[in-house]
């Protein structure tokens, strides 16, 4: 005879916030609700926990469900559980970001999606449930540590310039920095490579192409190495 348990148990979701980067502002993936609640409406990508799934596999497993994106930095967040924050039943949600470079990842709907696509920062659609919330702490969290970890390479494509690379810290902060400081303390840490590539098909004068030395930086950080943009 199996367990009774004397409380109720509340159902347990995932959602996730996307962020990408493009040359104008940072970018957020939505899904359009195909079911209901909020049939039509944008949302989050997300869904209900499966009972033999951890969730990280539940968060990764509804981003390609609903998304097409996989294999892309993911991040637990926070734990939402306001009482009537879904209207169909209690429900707890663990909210995760997520790091993608735009570049090479398309996007598709599927499952319980009607679209999916990607919305700037600073022009988002209202949101379903308390996503608007969760995106708010999301953000906050990037923006901090994006300062005291490189996990803002995770926005960049493999070979990136130094333009683009003060563009992300200026974008994610929200303020601008002085282009020879920047440069200068980024070069110093020695986790930035110079490689022998310059851009391609670009209006401007092209600039040399870097890339984040992984190995460098876990080497460093082994040694009490303390990164800080």
């Amino acid at each position: 005879m199996g367990h009774t348990y004397e409380f109720a148990r509340p159902a347990l979701a995932v959602d996730v916030v996307v962020f990408g980067l493009d040359e104008e502002d940072l970018q957020v993936m939505l899904i359009q609700r195909d079911l209901p609640p909020f049939d039509g409406q944008w949302a989050l990508p997300g869904g209900f926990v499966r009972v033999e799934e951890t969730l990280d596999d539940a968060a990764r497993r509804e981003l390609v469900e609903e998304t097409g994106l996989r294999d892309i930095y993911l991040e637990q967040l926070y734990t939402f559980g306001a009482v009537e924050r879904d209207p169909r039943e209690r429900v707890v949600t663990v909210a995760y970001y997520a790091l993608v470079n735009l570049e090479g990842h398309d996007v598709r709907a599927s499952t319980d999606a009607r679209n999916a696509a990607w919305f700037p920062l600073s022009d988002l659609p209202e949101l379903a449930f308390d996503h608007q919330e969760i995106l708010e702490v999301a953000y906050e969290r990037l923006r901090g540590k994006v300062r005291y970890q490189p996990i803002g390479f995770e926005l960049l494509p493999d070979r990136f310039t130094l333009r683009q690379l003060q563009h992300l810290y200026e974008v994610i902060l929200d303020r601008e920095l002085d282009k020879r400081n920047f440069r200068k303390k980024v070069l110093a840490m020695e986790i930035v490579r110079e490689t022998k590539d310059i851009e391609k098909d670009v209006a401007h004068r092209a600039a040399r192409l870097y890339r984040f030395d992984k190995r460098t930086y876990d080497r460093l950080t082994r040694q009490g190495f303390n990164f800080e943009i």
